[in-house]
This record gives structure tokens, C-alpha cells and sequence, in this order.
């Protein structure tokens, strides 16, 4: 059998290109390992100038105007008359995107583990009932996250990657923070994200400057300081990849996170997987199409990426740039808005 668009991975990204390949006209087919549509590890975050306003609100967990961000010096709120950031489950807003997907006339198929890929066949195992099969395509795209098989099929390494940890908490919490803590976290940094009957309390740092272990084990150390005992729950780690090296490679694309487009500065990824969802399946349906959407997207990321790389292991850096951003949030001379992807 044969398709135009493959799609590996149903992740936001991979069902943003399907949904506009299929209205499109496009016989489109998205295969995803996992059994259910939308789980990773995530605070789930999005942003009012990224995400929020296409976001339906009975699907929003909670919308928070105020921001209140805690340096090693200093404690400060940032309140606009519009959500800065809500919350969404992720299960949800899968299942939101998968309906809109095959409402477009896309098939989905979930528990498909792909093992091989060509420059115009896949070969995938349905975990199902353990029958392989081969399918034929015109266009290639690559959602399947951090560590993207088809990123590894066209021979693009990883170097910049961070790494995120997460604990999903039972409880109402009424704000949502940002803890610049260098002490624990070097230029990364936490965050406490309320849901409705949840909060995601969580790091996220680059992998050059710390590693994974080290990470969770300050991680454990900030919570006692600020009150979470995180220690008697279970978290969950992510791999970030923000090594972007391009989206197209002949007939083979790659998007979000198996692209690199997530932010190094912040770890945010849902607003650019459906961003470069959105951007390719416009290019796959037209060769002439210029990705304008996209291609702003990118020059901000390299912004966060070079930030990220002069921040490196230096935390006295990491401590100063903090304290300033703070204080230019307080004064009102900077806007939170300066660190979203959607700039």
C-alpha cells in the first residue's frame, strides 16, 4: 500500500502536518508507538502569544495572568490582562488533534513500532497482533520526537540537547512559578505549573552542563527548600532536542522536536512542533510555498541557542543574567514574552 504523507509520530507536530495534508488532499497516514494519543513528559505550558488562543478552553487545565519569577536575590510578579501561560493536559489536547486529524480524512494508527526506513518505504511492527508490514510513500515526515528514527535514518547527529524532569503532583496550587536558581540548576532552571487537580513541579537544563542524575538530585534538594517533598512521588525524565540542522531533506522532512526546533533556552516545544507541522505540510502540498511562519520561528531559536551556549557551565554568568532579567521584568522594561518562541 501506498500514501503520500507518512507521518512517524502523533505527537502535536505530527497531527498538525496531518490534519493539513488531509484538507489538502493528500492520502496521509501517522504512525505512533504508543497505544494512546498525547502522553509525554511535560509541564504542559503554552503560551498566550504561541498556543492559547487556538487552544479550546475546555481543554485548558488552568490560565494564569500572573508570572511570578524567584531569583537567589529577588521575588517578583509579571501580570498582563490576558493568560501569559496556561496549562493543558496532554492526553487531551492529543485527542483534540487526533479528531481534527482524521475529521480531515488522515488515519492514525497507534501501537505501530517502526523499525526501518528507505528513501520511500517504512517498515513497522503493529504491537498489536506482532504482524510487520511495509508501506510505500511519496513524502516522508519525521515527528517522532528527541530521539527520531528518521533523524537517525538520514545520518543528522544530536550535540545540543537538554534534558527535562517532571513530578506530577495531586493538589490544588493557586501560581505559577519560575525559579532562576543557579545554585541548583546552572543557567536552567524549575518551575511549579497548576493544573486543575494537579501541579507539574519540575528542571529543565542543558545536558552539556549538567546531567541527568545530577539534575534530579538537585532537583530533590530545591523542592525541601521550597516546601515540595518531591522525593515520596515519582518523576519522569525527557530528552530536548534543540540541535536543529533543517527541516527538508529531498523528500524527507523532519519537525518539532526530531527536527531540534524546541527552545534550548527553555525546553518549550509544543508551539514549535505545530508550527513546523503546519509550515511542511504546506510545503509538501506546494513546492513553491516559502514557510514565512517557520523560518521567523527559526531565527529566534537560534537566538535561544546561542544564549544558551554563552551561558555554558558558567554560573556566576548564569546568576547575573538571571538577577537582570528579573529586575527588567520588575521595572517593566523587559516583557515575558521575550523568551517565548512565538517572539
Amino acid at each position: 500500500m501506498s500514501y503520500d504523507v507518512i507521518i512517524v509520530g502523533a505527537g502535536p507536530g505530527g497531527l498538525a502536518c496531518a490534519e493539513n495534508t488531509a484538507r489538502m488532499g493528500l492520502k496521509t497516514l501517522v504512525l505512533e508507538r504508543k497505544p494512546i494519543l498525547g502522553r509525554k513528559v511535560c509541564a504542559g505550558g503554552v503560551t498566550w502569544n504561541g498556543l492559547v488562543k487556538k487552544v479550546p478552553v475546555d481543554i485548558m487545565e488552568r490560565q494564569c495572568a500572573t508570572q511570578y519569577i524567584f531569583t537567589r536575590s529577588q521575588q517578583i510578579s509579571v501580570t498582563a490582562p490576558t493568560p501569559i501561560i496556561a496549562t493543558v493536559n496532554r492526553e487531551k489536547l492529543g485527542r483534540l488533534m487526533g479528531d481534527k486529524a482524521r475529521q480531515a480524512g488522515a488515519h492514525i494508527r497507534l501501537g505501530c513500532q517502526v523499525n526501518t526506513i528507505t528513501d520511500n518505504a517504512v517498515t513497522f511492527v503493529d504491537t498489536t497482533n506482532g504482524k510487520a508490514e511495509q508501506l510505500n510513500f511519496t513524502y516522508l515526515v519525521g515527528a517522532d520526537g528527541s530521539s527520531s528514527l528518521v533523524r537517525r535514518h538520514l545520518g543528522i547527529p544530536i550535540r545540543d540537547i537538554g534534558i527535562g524532569i517532571n513530578y506530577q503532583l495531586p493538589g490544588t496550587y493557586p501560581d505559577m512559578e519560575w525559579h532562576l536558581n543557579s545554585f541548583f540548576f546552572a543557567s536552567g532552571y524549575s518551575w511549579v505549573f497548576p493544573h486543575q487537580q494537579t501541579v507539574s513541579i519540575g528542571a529543565y537544563v542543558d545536558a552539556r552542563v549538567m546531567k541527568a542524575k545530577e539534575l534530579q538530585t538537585n532537583l530533590l534538594k530545591w523542592g525541601e527548600t521550597v516546601g515540595h517533598n518531591l522525593s515520596a512521588h515519582r518523576g519522569k525524565a525527557e530528552y530536548i532536542n534543540f540541535d536543529y540542522r533543517g527541516y527538508r531533506f529531498n523528500n524527507i522532512f523532519l519537525i518539532g522536536d526530531a527536527a531540534g526546533l524546541a527552545s534550548g533556552l527553555t525546553g518549550e516545544g509544543i508551539y514549535p512542533a505545530i508550527v513546523s507541522g503546519e509550515a511542511v505540510a504546506r510545503c509538501i502540498a506546494d513546492a513553491d510555498h516559502i514557510p514565512e511562519d517557520l523560518h521567523r520561528m527559526i531565527k529566534n531559536h537560534t537566538r535561544h541557542r546561542k544564549l544558551v551556549t554563552l551561558l555554558g557551565k558558567n554560573r556566576f554568568i548564569a546568576t547575573f543574567l538571571a538577577e537582570c532579567i528579573a529586575f527588567g521584568l520588575n521595572k517593566r522594561w523587559l516583557n515575558f514574552s521575550a523568551a517565548e518562541m512565538a517572539r
